[in-house]
């Protein structure tokens, strides 16, 4: 099997309707899939919650359908928010099998361990079950992935050290972030001997589109790398990261990840130097640290579109002051036609609950909904 670094994460998959993240464009998915493959790379990533729940139904019929089962490894992940009895564990997991098709998944995590969930998990057994799985030839390596503080993950992988692979956020924006403490999650798996498996190495977009004076940098030092070539190749320049997953929403940005992953140089010194002077000047302007994951929507009693929400917010504090009109007001507008409006919100917290980055979402929606409505 390829040890290419960089996989697929079928969480941002492209979409038929832009409003509607289970519109899956199965046909561009396919193209993609091939290319992928064609191009040597072999690893995919999905889980129960992504795009609407309709996930894995697509790597099903994008992926395992259509190319023989030992030319691509598969990851999927066992929801703690769906898991309210021991017994839950077996039909999700068999519902999982039949969903994707699959046979047996090359890798099953618990998904989004952190101090909430973790209780869940241990109260369930949990540790147990994926292990099991394992011994039953229908998993074959098991992990967490994990939103959470260097401390916990410490605690955890001293508990479990059947764990083989972690799955971490870590991108250089977080690397030295106080909430997300990615350089020391990272430090705590390499001391655990435990593979790295990297998430949100572009935060969501976010080290996609960063500011003007940074993209002149990156665009100095190397004028045919795309801004978030930088982002993943940081991630993938680390010794013990195994794979970094970009969530690929169209063939462009397919083609330009392979690109440089094919025969990928990691940074040296001085573009590792660029990278922390890089996150300097991101932090200066994001108001919101949102990812993009959705989380936060799966309970929302309001349907309110909290991620596009923080999304438009945050770009159109970006704007320059002297382009007056902005067109995110419109944007917000056209989503609350399907969507609660940010002042909707009940204040229930059920979406902090579910929110890997502990964003104070609630608050956050206050300064929306007084910015936009």
């Amino acid at each position: 099997m390829s040890k290419k670094k960089l996989g697929f994460g079928l969480m941002r998959l492209p979409l038929t309707d832009p409003n509607d993240d289970s519109s899956i464009d199965i046909e561009q998915m396919k193209q993609m899939v091939d290319s992928f493959l064609e191009q040597g790379f072999t690893y995919f990533d999905t889980a129960w919650m992504y795009c609407g729940g309709k996930s894995e139904e697509a790597a099903k019929e994008a992926l395992i359908s259509r190319h023989p089962r030992d030319s691509f490894t598969l990851t999927t992940k066992l929801p703690s928010y769906m898991l309210k009895k021991e017994e839950d564990r077996e039909w999700l997991f068999q519902e999982q099998l039949r969903r994707t098709g699959a046979g047996y998944f090359d890798y099953y995590w618990l998904h989004d361990v952190n101090a909430q969930t973790v209780q869940n998990f241990d109260r369930l057994r949990c540790w147990d079950f994926i292990r099991e799985k394992k011994e039953q030839g229908l998993v074959r390596h098991i992990g967490f992935s994990y939103h959470d503080g260097p401390e916990l993950l410490d605690k955890l992988l001293t508990a479990h050290p059947e764990i083989e692979y972690v799955q971490l956020q870590l991108n250089y924006l977080d690397w030295e972030s106080l909430g997300v403490q990615s350089r020391k999650c990272y430090e705590v798996a390499t001391r655990h001997h435990k593979p790295v498996i990297v998430m949100e190495p572009v935060k969501g977009g976010t080290l996609a589109k960063v500011p003007e004076s940074l993209e002149k940098m990156f665009k100095d030092r190397e004028p045919d790398m795309s801004v978030p070539s930088w982002a993943i190749r940081f991630a993938a320049s680390l010794e013990n990261v195994m794979v970094v997953l970009s969530g690929m929403s169209n063939m462009e940005q397919l083609l330009d990840n392979t690109g440089y992953m094919r025969d990928f140089k990691p940074l040296n010194e001085e573009e590792q130097g660029l990278m922390r002077i890089a996150a300097e000047i991101i932090n200066g302007n994001i108001t919101i640290p949102c990812t993009g994951c959705s989380y936060c929507t799966v309970n929302c009693p309001m349907n309110i579109a909290i991620p596009k929400y923080f999304s438009l917010y945050n770009l159109d504090l970006q704007e320059i002051k002297e382009k007056g009109w902005t067109p995110q007001g419109g944007y917000y507008e056209n989503l609350t036609v399907d969507h609660g409006k940010a002042s909707d919100c009940l204040k229930c917290g059920q979406c902090e609950a579910m929110c890997p980055q502990h964003l104070p979402i609630r608050k956050y929606l206050e300064d929306v909904a007084a910015h936009f409505e």
